[in-house]
């Protein structure tokens, strides 16, 4: 009896592990898409934020010397001379460009001071490396010049991370805020959310009665409303935005109708405003709020309203303490799907928005297609992120993401 309940027993462990095998084999496919396609890039994306290796190859003489300097006084002569070799050499394989991008993100103009540099520098060395530097450029007897090239060393910086949230390192490495000019990205940050927790609360206070309403209409007249619904998910976002465009520009169909209802005497800026930018989102967002609504308030029995007003509460009492309680997982998976995915717009505030009305992503896409700079594109990136990460947390917190349902 011992021996076949021993069998039974690893014949079952065999028959588990079987299952669990076949189980892993299932997702190992969307494991490896996903893996591929998604979480590599991203993380590919997110380590150029960090990770600094444009500068130390093409310059490894003066990055391997400029570690001993103090920060403070100017670098030893040995250090001078190193730099002096390191640009004859870049310059004659011409690699200078790729090291002069890099320090110019850190000063501005290092790009122009490296490549005339390279040109005046005279073919033998007579005398002090540092003064033959200072002659070409009293900027060579700046400690703020060498310390860009000290933060360039790599193979880590922390240039674009303290950018992205308005930092940056002196001389001595010291942390200080960024200049009046520069100071931007928490500013940028700061009206994202604001344009996304707007545009959320837009899409609430429009979604809940519209959901309300599909959840209670007869089936026949639920069926069609859910279809218009449903519509913009079968159109593309950018003709969406474009529509927005033609019905808001000055001559457009809103303009015009206000003009010729005579509510108005001349054509109202619309287009490229903050108003713009709410419209086009909420329009865009709306069925990620009303779908999720849609969903809880379905399942909802009538019977607790009708039980409530049976025992005397009035409809409002009713609705408040009985029905909307019962919504709220809806609610919160609403808020939180238009929410995030607010955060992260582009087309739409490009578009319709103006000068003061673009979102952190606008300079995402600037750094990462414009100027190239694919480390400040990568901190902002992460700075979202960590943002993003951060005020999840807090709906956890606060509200509770076991809470929120689909239906």
């Amino acid at each position: 009896m011992i021996r076949v309940a021993g069998e039974l027993a690893r014949n079952l462990a065999r028959a588990e592990r079987a299952k669990k095998f076949r189980a892993l084999a299932l997702i190992a496919p969307l494991f490896v898409f996903l893996l591929v396609s998604f979480i590599g890039p991203i993380t590919a994306l997110l380590s150029k934020s960090f990770i600094d290796t444009d500068v130390a190859p093409i310059l490894p003489r003066v990055t391997a010397e400029i570690i001993r300097w103090n920060g403070h006084d100017l670098p030893d002569e040995k250090t001078f001379a190193a730099l002096i070799e390191d640009i004859r050499a870049a310059s004659a394989a011409g690699t200078l460009a790729r090291a002069a991008t890099r320090l110019n993100y850190d000063v501005s103009g290092f790009r122009t001071l490296l490549f005339s540099t390279a040109r005046n520098l005279p073919d033998t060395s007579t005398g002090s490396a540092s003064d033959s530097l200072r002659t070409i450029n009293d900027k060579w007897g700046e400690a703020e010049t060498w310390g860009a090239i000290a933060r360039a060393a790599g193979p880590t910086t922390s240039l674009f991370v303290l950018a992205a949230v308005d930092l940056q390192r002196d001389a001595t490495g010291a942390i200080v805020p960024a200049t009046k000019e520069e100071a931007i990205f928490l500013q940028m940050l700061a009206r994202t959310f604001l344009i996304a927790a707007c545009v959320t609360l837009f899409c609430l206070a429009l979604g809940y009665p519209l959901a309300y309403t599909l959840a209670n209409a007869p089936a026949r007249i639920a069926n069609i409303l859910l279809v218009f619904v449903l519509l913009p998910f079968w159109t593309s976002l950018l003709v969406r935005t474009s529509a927005w465009i033609v019905l808001l520009q000055r001559e457009g169909v809103v303009n015009s109708a206000l003009v010729q209802a005579g509510l108005i005497d001349a054509p109202l800026p619309l287009l490229f405003t903050r108003f713009a930018v709410f419209v086009a989102m909420t329009h865009v967002l709306l069925p990620f709020m009303v779908l999720p609504l849609y969903a809880v308030m379905k399942s909802i029995p009538p019977v607790h309203t009708r039980a409530a007003l049976s025992l005397g509460a009035t409809p409002a009492a009713a609705f408040w303490r009985v029905y909307a309680p019962q919504t709220l997982p809806g609610v919160g998976a609403g808020v939180l799907m238009v929410f995030i995915q607010a955060l992260g717009y582009y087309i739409t505030p490009a578009l319709v928005g103006g000068a003061n009305d673009q979102m952190l992503s606008y300079f995402v896409a600037f750094y990462a297609s414009k100027t190239i700079n694919w480390g400040m594109a990568a901190a902002l990136s992460l700075v979202l992120l960590a943002a993003t990460m951060a005020l999840y947390y807090l709906y956890d917190r606060v509200v509770g993401i076991d809470r929120i349902r689909l239906g």
